[in-house]
Parts: structure tokens; C-alpha cells; sequence
């Protein structure tokens, strides 16, 4: 068995047509057809049937095609760490992070990191708190940036960078926008729009008001920060955001209002695997983001 055989039978099963994989690979349709027939005998079972002009996976064909993507993904990982081992400073690194951190947490680290590293490159991927935890145990990413840390996951390293706050974002409207400060239990009758359920900050909205004595009434969900904040600004209710969130500004026609009781805030931090070497060039920017925030810190 032949890693070019895994190629051309990867290619053929997600096209579902010889002839189109064979011009993705721009090789002849007999090599491809060639190299599946002697795949297919190696193996001693049919991996396709024809439906016309197309092919259909068996159902051991199926079953093989998840084995041969892990197979490919695992070379892949091989040659990318191979190729960081011997030129640290042109790696590449797959690093996570949810939408809350995207617009001034990672593009000023990433910023300052190139500047010492000019030719290690980012492959980014945005996605939700679960999502970034099992990519980053999975090796579909080295490393994530994410908030909360988690500290009970004994395949994960989690380094905490920094804690901030949650607030509160209430249409500019809004009888208690005058106020400078709130208590959670004040928008206990307020309807709310939040992130979908299976995202964290959901989760920490709803875990704060459980505490407090009430559920949140949700009437819109968007899966966006600017979707959340647009729905705020409005009028359709009011929500929780971290302070990371409202950098760049405060949007037009909402308030921006601390809450005093109960205080309400995440860790933010980056995650690694614990029980797997990182390649130099993952090692090298991990290391940066931890001494980043350590000086950040200094300072504050």
C-alpha cells in the first residue's frame, strides 16, 4: 500500500468521479483507475460502485476512507513538524481562537510576534470554546487562545494571560443606561440576546444569572459579536460582554455599564497539549505570549 494509492482513492471518494479526480491531480484517469484496482486487491474488497458515470463508496469503502484521512492527516503532521525541526523560523503555526478575542486580542500578538519572527507564518481558525479545545487535543491546531481557561482537562496546559471583566450592554434608550453602575438582579425582567447554547459566553451569562436568582429571558440569538451588538443597539434587549470585547469602541446607540453585584468576570489564556511536544517554532510564539503578558502585567 502506497501513499500515492490513499491520494488518488482520497480524491475519487470526496469527487465521486474518476475523471474529476483526475484533473484535480492533473494525472491520467488509467493511473487513478490503476492504482485504485490494485488498492482495491491488496485489500481483497470492492471500495466503490459505479452508479453511471459516478462512483459510490461500499460500506467498507466508507469505513476505509476515515482510516486513509488519518493516515494523510498524520503524514501531513509529520512533514509540517519535520520542516519546523529544520528551520525554526519559517514554521507554521494553527492556532484557535473564539470570536470575542479576534479584533485586538490576537492581531496585537501576532503583530509584535513578527516583528521579532518575520518568517514563521499563522494559519488561523476561528471557532467556539468546545470546538478549539478538541481541535488543539486532536492536532487540528497547535495551540488556542480562549477564555475561560479550562483547569480540569488533564490532556491540556492551560496558562491563564490575563482576567477581565463582564459587563453589561444595554440599548442607549434603556431606563437604567443612566444609572453608572448595575446589580445584576436589575435586568432580572429584561429580555436578553446571547450567543446560542454551546457557546461559552451563553454559558457564563446564564451560570451569573442562575446565581443571582433568575433565568435569562433570551428573545434573539446570534452566533456574531457585531450580530449581538447589533441586536442590542436595536432595541431588541440587552446582554453580557467582556471587557476585551468593547476595545475598539462602544457601538452607537447602547451603554456600556459595569456591574457592581455580583462581580462577574473569565481568565483569558492559551492552551496547548500537555503530552505532546510542540515543534520549535509553536514552542518559540508560546513562550512570547506568556512573556507578552508577563511585561503587560508589569505595567498595569
Amino acid at each position: 500500500m502506497e501513499l500515492r494509492q490513499l491520494k488518488y482513492f482520497i480524491e475519487v471518494a470526496e469527487r465521486e468521479h474518476v475523471s474529476e479526480a483526475a484533473e484535480r491531480l492533473h494525472v491520467a484517469q488509467s493511473a487513478i483507475s490503476r492504482q485504485i484496482a490494485n488498492l482495491e486487491d491488496e485489500l481483497g474488497v470492492p471500495l466503490f460502485e459505479r452508479e453511471g458515470r459516478n462512483v459510490k463508496l461500499t460500506s467498507i469503502g466508507k469505513i476505509f476512507l476515515t482510516h486513509s484521512l488519518a493516515i494523510m492527516k498524520a503524514v501531513d503532521n509529520a512533514k509540517e513538524q519535520i520542516d519546523a525541526y529544520l528551520d525554526p523560523e519559517r514554521g507554521s503555526i494553527k492556532i484557535g481562537f473564539p470570536t470575542s478575542l479576534a479584533s485586538h486580542l490576537l492581531p496585537t500578538i501576532i503583530s509584535a510576534f513578527k516583528e521579532r519572527h518575520p518568517n514563521i507564518t499563522f494559519q488561523l481558525r476561528q471557532g467556539s470554546y468546545s470546538f478549539l479545545i478538541d481541535a488543539v487535543k486532536n492536532r487540528d491546531l497547535d495551540l488556542a487562545l480562549l477564555g475561560p481557561v479550562p483547569t480540569d482537562d488533564f490532556d491540556l496546559k492551560g496558562n491563564i494571560l490575563f482576567t477581565e471583566k463582564i459587563f453589561a450592554l444595554l440599548p442607549s434608550n434603556h431606563p437604567l443606561s443612566e444609572r453608572r453602575t448595575l446589580r445584576l438582579k436589575d435586568l432580572r425582567n429584561e429580555a436578553f440576546v446571547l450567543f446560542p447554547k454551546g457557546y461559552i459566553l451563553q454559558k457564563i451569562a446564564y451560570d451569573a444569572c442562575k446565581q443571582e436568582g433568575f433565568l435569562p429571558n433570551v428573545s434573539s440569538e446570534g452566533e456574531d459579536l457585531d450580530a449581538i451588538k447589533g441586536l442590542v443597539s436595536a432595541g431588541m434587549g440587552v446582554t453580557l460582554l467582556p471587557e476585551s470585547s468593547f476595545y475598539e469602541n462602544v457601538p452607537k446607540f447602547t451603554e456600556k455599564m459595569p456591574i457592581e453585584n455580583p462581580a462577574i468576570s473569565r481568565t483569558v489564556g492559551i492552551i496547548v497539549p500537555k503530552n505532546r511536544e510542540l515543534p520549535p517554532s509553536v514552542q518559540t510564539f508560546y513562550q512570547f505570549v506568556i512573556e507578552f503578558f508577563s511585561i503587560l502585567e508589569k505595567y498595569q
